[in-house]
């Protein structure tokens, strides 16, 4: 490998950032970016999720579906563990952090079906990276992940105080900031 674990890291976060470059995860992006502790609270878990899932799903593509020629069922098998351990984090949650899992909501669940986790554990083996560097990049992306929602969260806890035109309020000017956010990321192409 050519690239470092810390150039993996960085390119997660800002060059290939999940949200804002490759266009993943954008409904829990949209929908639990209103606050900043949610924001965090969801990224958290986010994070958590893209880690253990490629540390499960990894060693499970590379030494059972490849060898018995069941690559096929990569995605299948990739969404299976993914809500296991998504069920797995909301019971941890419900139990010991009622308060987060309460502002989460309905959003919890959906990090089952949130394409950033997928896609993350699909890019690792389009990019041929070994298990650490498979590690490094689902660190990278959950950092760039959180970072994507955080800038956002602040921006849209600015909104609320902002006179802005009736015909913009709500989900137009949601979208044309998160526009606005992910433009401002392609300053990063070709850094990492």
């Amino acid at each position: 490998m050519t690239k470092t674990i810390v150039a993996v890291i960085l390119a997660g976060i800002l060059t290939n950032n999940m949200v804002l470059s490759k266009f993943l995860g954008i409904c829990p992006f949209l929908g639990v970016s209103k606050k900043i502790k949610t924001a965090f609270a969801m990224s958290v878990a986010v994070i958590l999720v893209m880690v253990v899932a490629t540390a499960a799903t990894w060693p499970i593509y590379t030494y059972v579906l490849l060898p018995l020629k069941l690559d096929y069922l990569q995605t299948f098998s990739f969404i299976l563990i993914i809500a296991a351990l998504v069920q797995l984090i909301e019971i941890l949650l419900k139990k010991f952090l009622p308060p987060i899992y309460n502002a989460l909501g309905i959003y919890l669940p959906l990090i089952t079906t949130n394409c950033a986790v997928l896609g993350i554990t699909i890019l690792n083996f389009t990019n041929n990276y070994n298990f650490v560097y498979s590690l490094a990049n689902a660190l990278g992306a959950g950092l760039g992940y959180m970072l994507a929602m955080l800038i956002f969260a602040g921006i849209r806890t600015k909104l609320e105080k902002a006179n802005i035109p009736e015909f913009l309020l709500g989900l137009p000017i949601t979208l044309i900031a998160a526009s606005i956010v992910s433009l401002s990321f392609l300053g990063f192409a070709g850094i990492v």
